[in-house]
Order: structure tokens, then sequence, then C-alpha cells
């Protein structure tokens, strides 16, 4: 599966060929790969620069960002990159451990061959990344296999609600990750999820993904952080090779 990570990397020169979806592109995943630290300022005069297009089309990505929980955007301010509160960031992973927790126990021992391949192929190629220090890669891997427990949800309902919430808490992690913490990998505990899976166990799979997600969030430091970015040098030059 892929995520749109691997993009072209784009320079601050003219070129055509781009659009909102590009911009959209880019910006969520410099703030996943926290390029983009909270508050930092996206205006449609600079991001039309860095890009090479109008500012209709920059509003356009916005508008759309703004829709995925990544930035804030409001009527007559310059847009920012989201910077939850305390108090959302507890909320949005206690709403994901009761909705994944919920998809995962009711797919304990229903998946397909198919499926359970697909996702043990996500583990062993997350690991891999880790392995190599390909970190842009191993969050690929493992929002992949996040994304295809919600698109083999049982409940659509619950499917849909758990892709609006990888991307919330993926964006909460990027946020607010431990500077000093190079990665957010948590060996074996997608690997042990996908045995419960396998037999059946939906208590145990429930279980696993509650506390992956309580190791994730204690993996945060949600103290206020400065904000000094240039983004023609993060959006407009090589650092964008997702």
């Amino acid at each position: 599966m892929s995520l749109g990570w691997h993009n072209k990397p784009l320079s601050t020169s003219k070129r055509g060929g781009y659009n909102d979806q590009t911009i959209v592109e880019h910006i969520r995943n410099a703030v996943l790969m926290q390029r983009l630290p909270p508050n930092t300022k996206l205006p449609e005069i600079t991001l039309g620069e860095v890009f090479g297009v109008s500012r209709s089309v920059v509003r356009k990505a916005l508008t759309r960002l703004a829709a995925e929980h990544v930035i804030n955007q409001r009527p007559n301010q310059v847009a920012r990159v989201r910077a939850p509160s305390v108090e959302e960031t507890r909320e949005t992973f206690s709403a994901r451990r009761l909705i994944e927790g919920e998809i995962v126990a009711l797919q304990a021992g229903k998946l397909d061959a198919i499926t359970m391949a697909a996702l043990q192929e996500q583990v062993a190629d997350e690991k891999q990344a880790y392995a190599r220090k390909d970190e842009p890669a191993r969050i690929e891997h493992s929002l992949a296999l996040h994304h295809l427990l919600a698109e083999h949800a049982s409940n659509r309902i619950l499917g849909t609600m758990l892709t609006d919430l990888i991307l919330r808490t993926s964006i909460v992690i990027a946020l607010y990750k431990r500077p000093t913490l190079a990665s957010c990998y948590l060996e074996g505990d997608h690997a042990t999820l996908l045995v419960h899976l396998a037999s059946g166990d939906a208590e145990g799979a429930r279980q696993c993904v509650h506390d992956h997600l309580h190791s994730l969030e204690a993996l945060l430091d949600l103290s206020p952080r400065g904000v000094n970015t240039d983004l023609k040098a993060i959006l407009g030059g090589q650092s964008v090779s997702f």
C-alpha cells in the first residue's frame, strides 16, 4: 500500500503539474516527519512560491489539510500547523483505543489468508526499515498496517472512524514525539497483534492494541515548543524527498 511518502523533491523554481493534492501530500508528510512543528505558519504567498502554483491552488490544499486536522484555518488569519491541546490529545488516543480495539476483536480469527499475508508483509517491512534507520519508510509501513485493519473492518462505520483516527494520532505523535527519540517503533507490538488475530484471540488482540497505543502515548512530550521555521528550506528543497 502506498501512502504517498516518496514524492520527488521540489525546488523553488517554476514548475508545472503540481496541484492541491501534491501540496497536501508534502505538507502532511512534513508534519508527520516532524519537519513542520506545531503552530508553524503557512502563508499562502510563501507556499505558492515554494510549489510554483497560484494562491487559489494553495487555498484548496489548505482547505483539505484543515479537513484532515493537519492544520488550523480561520477566516482572515494565516493557516498554522495544528497544536492539539493535552486534553484533545488524550481524547484522540482514548477514542482510537476504543475503535481499533473493537475492530481487531471482531477480526480475530476471521481475516482471510490474503489479508493476513498483507499484514505480515507490512510488519516485516516495518522491521527492516527500522533496522536500516529509514524512518519515513518505517512510518509508511506502520500506517499501511493500520489502514489495512481499517479497510477490512467487519463494521464499515468503525473502519471509517479508524481511518480518521489513524491520521489524527499519527499527526499528534509526529508533533509531540520527544525530540531525543529517533523513532516510535515498538518492536514486537504489531507482530504480537497478528498472532492474536491469526489464533482468534479477540480479547488478546484488543488488549494488544490498547497496550500499543498506551505505549505510544507515553512517548509524547506535550510541553510548549517555540517555532522558528523556514518553509522554503523545508518544503522547497531536497528535504522534501519522502
